[in-house]
Formats: structure tokens, sequence, C-alpha cells
């Protein structure tokens, strides 16, 4: 029941983080019941629609048979994480509203490269951009909260080495898992650079658009026609109610200057130059519409960047900088600078990756590397489309073979904590159900949802 029961939380979590951040806005499916209310955790609701679609998301995703059991795990999984929530509020568990912006735009940035861009993105949903994040944003939000409480509840849960061998022990010897062969790569990321010209064509560009309005055309005519922001271009340019702190400084800063109706001079960010309008204040929140120009790229010379990381490669192979500092101190990759430059593995967070599992891109690199090599400088495009180069550095690879504790104690390490981790958190509900106000639907009365197990 243990094993079906963390299965269930897996298959939830996965949803949520993952696939859900598509289901979020995605058509529901097709239901045979009247959508209604299945359970309320004092101000959290979860609707026999959600529980449907996350049941037939983990079944097409595990290619498993339907089972009554297993909709009732998932259903429990739910309700523990509303309680979560609950708690959460209760204890004044929150997160900053620049987090859930930065995790929303990470989640965009992925959906694009999926689908192959913003406009096949657009045109699947039948949304833009910013209407899919607005869907997306009280979810995301929702899971932030509860990693956040969850943390508390588990941030000081360790595992000794005694108890890392215990658990590895008790583990039968015919079900030992066979891991496929793993490589941990690192990178070193050059953004390819705008020229000067390029950056003074678009800015005058703007500036002309900013006469024609001052002139007395329309803002909102001229965003659509003009600005290459694909979220709010055909909304006129109107992005929405922001607070302080959710969109880049320099956008932030000449919006607040303004007054309703004001509009700004040309402002360069790191998206490129926006001409801005301030539309509404409300409290700390404002809204504006803007007109985005990005630079062109189609002669954007990647050279420059082939030619740095050249330089630094060079250095790490003479010994005279390691690959982490060298990270740390010239890449443009934000998400692996600080981590030494390695890539995560995406499904589960951890630096190992099986070679099945690699982009192509960086397999074809890499496949003849050894150990400790670092490849020569290679082009390629981002996944929010920018021209970038890198050098990949094979930090280890291993080779198939059945767990053990020598060549995989850090695997066998995480197993242990996260089953310790685990058991903390069973603890944590049994000891809250009774703290919070819970209703189940008598029609999901036989799943004894509030019934934990060892």
């Amino acid at each position: 029941m243990k094993k079906k029961k963390l299965l269930a939380r897996m298959a939830y979590v996965a949803i949520c983080c993952i696939v859900a951040s598509v289901s979020a806005f995605a058509q529901a499916p097709v239901q045979t019941k009247v959508d209604g209310i299945i359970a309320k955790i004092d101000n959290h609701v979860i609707l026999r629609s959600e529980l449907e679609f996350s049941y037939l998301q983990y079944l097409a995703q595990s290619k498993q048979q339907p089972r009554p059991e297993l909709k009732c795990e998932i259903l429990r999984s739910m309700v523990q994480d509303k309680l979560l929530l609950a708690r959460a509020e209760i204890d004044s568990i929150t997160v900053e509203d620049a987090q859930v912006s930065g995790e929303l735009d990470r989640r965009m940035n992925y959906l694009t490269a999926q689908v192959g861009g913003v406009e096949r993105l657009e045109q699947y949903y039948n949304k833009t951009v910013k209407q899919l994040k607005d869907e997306l944003r009280r979810t995301v939000r929702d899971q932030l909260v509860m990693e956040k409480m969850q943390q508390e509840i588990t941030g000081k849960v360790t595992v000794t080495p005694k108890e890392i061998k215990r658990y590895f022990n008790e583990i039968p010897r015919d079900s030992l898992p066979y891991f496929s062969s793993e490589v941990e790569l690192g990178h070193i990321v050059k953004f390819a650079e705008v020229s000067k010209q390029q950056k003074a064509a678009a800015r005058q560009q703007l500036e002309e658009i900013r006469k024609r309005i001052l002139a007395g055309e329309d803002f909102a005519t001229l965003a659509k026609q003009y600005s290459q922001d694909p979220g709010s271009a055909q909304e006129g340019g109107v992005l929405g109610f922001f607070k302080k702190k959710e969109l880049v400084p320099e956008y932030e800063a000449a919006a607040l200057k303004l007054e309703p109706g004001q509009i700004s001079n040309v402002v360069e960010s790191q998206f490129g130059f926006h001409l801005i309008q301030m539309i509404e204040r409300k409290g700390q929140e404002f809204n504006t519409r803007h007109i985005l120009i990005k630079p062109a790229t189609a002669t954007v010379n990647v050279q420059e960047a082939v030619t740095a990381l050249d330089s630094i490669r060079t250095l790490i192979m003479n010994d005279s900088l390691t690959f982490a500092k060298a990270a740390k101190e010239f890449s443009d990759d934000k998400a692996t600078k600080d981590n030494g430059g390695m890539i995560a593995n995406r499904a589960t967070g951890s630096t190992y990756t099986p070679m099945d599992q690699v982009d192509p891109a960086i397999f074809f690199v890499i496949d003849t590397m050894e150990v400790g090599e670092v490849s020569k400088p290679v082009a390629f495009r981002t996944e929010d489309g920018r021209e970038a180069a890198r050098i990949i550095y094979v930090k280890s690879k291993s080779v198939p073979h059945q767990a053990n504790l020598d060549d995989d104690y850090q695997k066998i390490a995480s197993a242990a904590l996260n089953e310790k981790k685990s058991k903390a958190v069973d603890t944590w509900f049994r000891k809250n159900f009774d703290s919070v106000y819970i209703e189940i639907d008598p029609e999901y009365q036989d799943c004894k949802v509030l019934q934990l197990t060892n």
C-alpha cells in the first residue's frame, strides 16, 4: 500500500509540475457526469473534473489499465496537497510574486520549445501567452507554496550512512534497479551579441512610432501592427496588472514614473526596446501597455561568442582555471553558472542524465568524448530562440549496471532520504488532518481518503 501511495503522489506531482502546466489551460476531457465539488479542505476545493483529468493523464502516461483504487490514491494525494495549502495559510507560509513570475517564464519557455515557438503555442491553445500565464499563475503559486510547506516539514530530515546501508540491504536482491548508462554534463554558454548598429536601428524605429503616437495615432493600434511581444501585441500591447518586482527592473522603473495616459521615452531591457503607456493604478498594482521592438538578429555574429569560449577552453585545458570557476565567471546561462555549469536532469533535478535522454544536439558532441574532456565551442539556439555558443564538459559517464553501494551511493542515499521525508510528511498529515475542515463527497467514501496507512 505504501508503494501505491507513493506512486500516486509521484503521478499527481508529475502531472502538476510538467503535464498540468499544459492541463491548466488545455481543454478539459469529455465527462460523463456533471462537474462539481467532490472535496472541501477549508477554503480549497477539488472538482470532479480535476480528479478525472489527473487520473486520465496518469493512465495515458503510464499506459496502465483503469483501476478504481488508483483514482482513490490520486484523490488522496490531491486532498493532502490541499491540506498543505490550507495549513500554509494558517501558518502564513507564502512565496514572492517574483518567484511565481520566474517559474511561469520557465514553464512558458519550456512549452514554447516543446511545440516549436510562441506562434505555434498560441495557435495550439488558441490563447495568447499572456492569457496562458494568467490562467496558470494561481496553479504555479499553489505548487510553490506546497513545496515550501513540505520543506518546512522535511527541511531538517537527514539520513546517516548506517541508514543508507540499511535501506539498500532491505531491497530484495531480485528487485535491485538496473541503471542504464548515465552522464554528468556541464556547459558554459555565451550569447551572440547584437551589434550597436542593430540596436540603434531598433531604437530609431521605436522613436518614430513614439512620434506618431504623440501626433495623435492610437497606441493600441500601433502595438497590434508593430509590437514584437506575441503575448500582448494582439491585446493592443496591454500586459495587465502587475505588482512591483514582477516585471524587469528597467521596464518597471520607467512605468512607475508615468501617470495614467502618459507615454515613456524608449526603454531598453534584456528583451529589446519598449515604449510604455500607463493605463491604470490600483493600490500596489499597475496596468500598462507597451510596444516592443527587438534588434534584428538575422545577422547576429556567433563567431565572437565562439572566439571567447575558445579562449576560456584553453585556460581550462591548461589547468589555469577550473570548469566550475569558469562557468561562474563567464557563462551567460543563469540556470547553471552558479552550479559549476552542471546541467540538471529536468525529470529528477539531479545532474545525472541517461544517455538516451540527452539532448540530441549535445549527444553528438559528447558521443566520442572521454570523461574530463571539454568540447570545442559549438553554436546552438537556446530554448527562447537566442543565438549562442557553448563548450560542453563531460564530468562522468557510467556503464549499465545493477545498483550497488559503491557506484550508486548518492542515488541510494537520495532514495533513502526521500523515503524518510515521505514518512515525515505522512506523520505530519496524521497530526494535522483534524486541524482543518475536510469534507469528502459520499460518492468517494469507499476511497477512505482520510485514512492513512504506514
